[in-house]
């Protein structure tokens, strides 16, 4: 009997085209969630930056966050977990970024700032995801002396410039699920480790649990979830992983699966 749902956001709940929750989407949740089933979002975005989710949360269909890609787990006014990254780490990766003028946004429990930022960063997170969040600029300097908690550095780099970073920071987690950047956050730190985290304070056992995800960064939740549901717009090395290819989210994909699985009429 699955007890708790776990969604991926963008390209899963939200469609990359309407940037809207389809209607199918939040009735399916509202049915599932009125027969018992606990609501959870699994995200690579932080709290200040979860902006798209209200045709859920005006219902309070959802039950708890995994942010940051499990770096910064909560319900409610609850913080399950937290993991931020080593200051080490964050002043290694930010002046490698700096040194190549590569936007770097910096996310912290409470705040965010973007370092160096660029015509890609405002592109990509001001139109294609339609971020409603102004973000303030900053310098490495005041990153770095502020001495504050970062929870995950989203770095604008390609892959091979992620290979050439990782063994400088082996104490960091790195995931992409755009081909423009990547998600850095504490070794561990994945979606995976947010379930664990949300399930161990809710007392549900992995064996009742279900994910949904179309990106690089759910692969992880995907394998560990009873069952994995790969939207049908995600990328072929998600589908790869799943238990079920449901249909795309612009089509209905998350009412369909989830009366595949019978968890819904």
């Amino acid at each position: 009997m699955i007890r708790a749902l776990f969604f991926d956001i963008d390209g899963t709940l939200v469609s990359f085209k309407t940037h809207q929750i389809p209607v199918s989407t939040v009735s399916a949740i509202a049915e599932a969630k009125a027969r018992g089933v606990q609501i959870f979002i699994s995200t690579g975005r932080p709290k200040v930056l979860i902006t798209n989710l209200k045709a859920l949360e005006e219902q309070n269909l959802i039950d708890g966050y995994i942010t940051m890609n499990g770096a910064y787990c909560f319900a409610g006014d609850t913080v399950i977990s937290k993991q931020p990254i080593s200051p080490h780490s964050v002043e290694i990766i930010t002046r490698y970024a700096n040194e190549r003028q590569i936007p770097n946004l910096v996310v912290g429990e409470h705040d965010i700032c973007i370092c160096d930022s660029a015509e890609i960063f405002e592109e990509l997170f001001y139109h294609k995801l339609e971020v409603d969040v102004q973000v303030e600029e900053s310098t490495v300097r005041e990153v770095i002396a502020s001495k504050r908690e970062i929870f995950q550095l989203t770095t604008f780099i390609t892959e091979n410039q992620e290979d050439e970073l990782q063994p400088l920071v082996p104490d960091c987690e790195m995931g992409r699920w755009h081909p423009a950047f990547v998600d850095i956050t504490s070794k561990g730190c994945t979606k995976q480790q947010g379930i664990d985290e949300i399930i161990r304070y809710f007392g549900i056992s992995i064996d009742e649990t279900m994910s949904f995800g179309d990106g690089g960064n759910d692969i992880s939740m995907l394998r560990h979830a009873h069952i994995g549901v790969a939207m049908g717009n995600a990328l072929d090395s998600v589908k790869a992983v799943s238990d079920y290819i449901t249909d795309s989210v612009d089509n209905d994909g998350i009412a369909k699966a989830l009366r595949h699985y019978g968890i819904i009429d």
